[in-house]
This record gives C-alpha cells, structure tokens and sequence, in this order.
C-alpha cells in the first residue's frame, strides 16, 4: 500500500453504486427527450428533461466523490455536501456501532462528525478503514 493510499479513505460501494445510477438516469432522460420530440413535445420541455438528467448524474457524482483524507494538520472530510479540515487535536473519538451507516467522530467542542468515506455497506472493508482511522488518529494525537 502506497503512502499515499494508507492516508486516504473512500468507500467502495458508494462509488460504484452512485455512478452506475447516474449513468443510468443520464441515459434514460436523454432518450426519454429525444423521444418526446416525435410526440409534439417542444425542445424546451426536452432540454428540461436532459437537465433533470444532468443534475441527477452530477448529485451521483459528488456522491462517489466522498472521501477523508489525512493531512499534516488533520482530517480532511469531504462528504455529500460538505467538507472540512479537522486538526487532529479536535478529534475526541471515533464511533462506528452497529447500525450506523458510517464512522463518525466525536469533537472536542461536542459536535459530531459524519466520515460518510467509510462505510458500513462496504462490509468488513468498512470495519478495517474505522480501525485503521482510529490508529492514525491515535498515532497523530500522540505525535502532537
């Protein structure tokens, strides 16, 4: 595993799954569209339907674009809609139960924090990114 790699966390499902999906709507909108037009349906109601294609796939995409990244400073979480930096300092505990959808951690102020980058979908893959977080957070806390 690269260095790399051993700091960045994504999920895989929820890449897969989102991308495919919004592919598929993409496709389908467009020839719904291309349809309409032999129906009497006017261009404005068929460039409408394509846009509604596009920001299906383009939600879908920032979807698959969630991930966590460790920096020198801290946490990098970016998540559906959206990202922040959290210094390593702030990061009280990491909390992955069963039944939550994904890690979250516990800050020093008492908010919490949804890392939607792993997840539990992925099975134990998920259970082994929420281990290997909770090293990197206990090994930078300590080295600072």
């Amino acid at each position: 595993m690269s260095e790399e790699s051993s700091l960045s966390f994504r999920p895989r499902r929820g890449r897969i799954l989102p991308l495919t999906m919004g592919g598929i709507a993409l496709a389908l909108t467009g020839v719904v569209a291309v349809l309409m037009g032999s129906t009497g349906w006017k261009p404005g109601d068929q460039l409408m339907l394509v846009t509604l294609g596009l920001l299906m796939f383009a939600l879908m995409w920032r979807y698959a674009s969630i991930r966590a990244d460790a920096t020198p400073d801290g946490l990098r979480v970016r998540n559906l809609m959206l990202s922040r930096t959290v210094p390593w300092t702030e990061i009280e505990r990491i909390r992955f139960q069963d039944g939550d959808p994904w890690v979250s951690l516990d800050l020093a102020e008492g908010d919490a924090l949804a890392v939607m980058a792993i997840q539990r979908a992925d099975g134990e893959r998920g259970r082994e990114q929420a281990r290997r977080l909770a090293d990197l957070i206990r090994s930078r806390r300590q080295a600072t």
